[in-house]
């Protein structure tokens, strides 16, 4: 395939709208196949998107070319009750709220490419979405002559927003966009008939946006409400390495490892009084090690450990709660508040098996640690990464010799976390919050041997 082709293919994978991932803001699995195995694939080399998994899995994957759309539906819904505005003079239920965000439907690209110079190197590249943040709240959830929001607003020196009010005092709609895409140039080479070794460059581009937000202008330095939200989209790059090792144990047993390390991403500037140290929202370091068994021809069995360190990156692992009671000046600084991420393990069982000579169909399971605890979920209402449980099938179709169909399907059953609201740090009570999601995803994906 000509390099001219490949690069048209590349610049439409990138094409990546903005979603909300799975493990976190990680997804489940990187590639269709390892996505209906529960995103097992670190010991897997049965696609080119090792660039995302195991870049060592890239010299056993042979010359193919794959790339796949993702249909992926997130549903995320926020309550607030029991509030009492009584430090602002107002009544009981002053700021109580409830919304559903829009934004359901996000289209999620992939690529990937390999080809192999001998039989122990092969050169390929992988584009994929680490995926995301995304919520859009309706605006004017509380109503203008909320006692608690007047005040709230009132610590902004610019006098931040009249009412109606969205469900954190902002005016207008209320939500934040991120996206990450990460565009991985992998080399991979057999040490020896069983051992292989890889790396990837993992390029990688950021944007985002934060609307509604006004009502926390009293949190940044000296109250300014600057550099906070509401300022359209913004960017930023970094350049990260993802290593890999992969071994053949056996004919029956394969293991895989994988490590990147954290990727140190250019600021926010736009945002740097929103997100800890400055507007830094780096890419967390994560590494994860796989076992996949194939006891016969038709049965592959593999499981897949993960640990994603979102505790650190500030902006993401610092407590909301850091300042206490202080207002001005605890957002922004690198010990500011932030979305108080713990880090996550994350446990990925799959199965495949072969029908028959052209169908093989799978299944998987993916167990997350939730990172949002009840202290935070106030913040959390512009991120509720709650969902712990991923049931996933799928399938690969041989449509001809060297071409294949793969389509894969993911459930991630409502979860729901509840905590004193942080409106509670300057009311006699700002009542109980919840956040709550659900998720589903079905995409397909083209794979060309050649």
């Amino acid at each position: 395939m000509k390099l001219k082709k490949i690069a048209v293919l590349v610049a439409v994978a990138a094409a990546s709208g903005s979603a909300f991932a799975t493990d976190g803001y990680f997804a489940h699995g990187y590639g269709m196949k390892a996505k209906g195995m529960g995103g097992a694939a670190t010991a897997m080399a049965s696609d080119a998107m090792g660039g995302a998994n195991n870049p060592a899995s890239m010299v056993w994957a042979g010359d193919r070319l794959d790339i796949g759309l993702d249909l992926f539906s997130p549903k995320r819904k926020v309550s607030r009750t029991g509030s009492d505005s009584t430090n602002f003079g107002g009544g009981p239920g002053d700021i109580d709220f409830q919304a559903t965000s829009g934004s359901n439907l996000h289209y999620v690209p992939e690529f990937g490419f390999n080809k192999m110079m001998g039989w122990d190197m092969s050169a390929g590249i992988t584009v994929y979405g680490n995926g995301g943040m995304n919520t859009d709240y309706p605006g004017g959830q509380i109503a203008a002559t909320s006692a608690a929001c007047t005040g709230f607003n009132g610590m902004n020196v610019n006098g931040g927003v009249a009412g109606p009010w969205n469900g954190l005092c902002g005016g207008g709609r209320l939500g934040i966009d991120l996206m990450q895409l990460v565009i991985a140039p992998t080399f991979a080479m057999k040490i020896n008939k069983t051992n292989s070794l890889g790396v990837s460059l993992l390029i990688t581009h950021q944007q985002f946006k934060a609307s509604g937000l006004q009502g926390f202008g009293g949190y940044t330095p000296g109250g300014s409400g600057q550099n906070l939200t509401n300022l359209g989209r913004d960017k930023s790059n970094g350049v990260g390495l993802r290593l890999g090792w992969m071994g053949q144990l056996s004919d029956q047993v394969t293991m895989g490892a994988a490590y990147s390390m954290k990727t140190k991403m250019s600021k926010f500037d736009l945002y740097k009084n929103l997100f800890a140290d400055g507007g830094n929202f780096d890419i967390p370091e994560n590494w994860n090690i796989g076992i996949a068994f194939k006891p016969n021809d038709k049965w592959t069995v593999a499981a897949d450990y993960q640990m994603i360190n979102y505790g650190g990156v500030p902006s993401v692992g610092n407590p909301s709660t850091n300042g206490g009671a202080t207002i001005g000046g605890t957002l922004g600084c690198s010990s500011c508040r932030g979305f108080g991420w713990s880090n996550v393990d994350v446990l990925k069982l799959g199965a495949e098996y072969k029908y028959n000579k052209d169908l093989t169909v799978r299944a998987g399971y993916n167990h997350s640690k939730n990172p949002i605890q009840a202290r935070d979920v106030t913040f959390n209402i512009l991120a509720p990464g709650v969902v712990q449980d991923h049931y996933t099938l799928g399938f690969t179709y041989n449509v001809t010799k060297d071409s294949e169909l793969t389509m894969a399907y993911m459930h991630a059953p409502k979860k729901s976390v509840t905590g004193n609201s942080l409106f509670s740090t300057w009311l006699t009570s700002g009542g109980t919050e919840t956040i709550e999601m659900t998720q589903d995803s079905l995409g397909i994906a083209y794979g060309l041997k050649f």
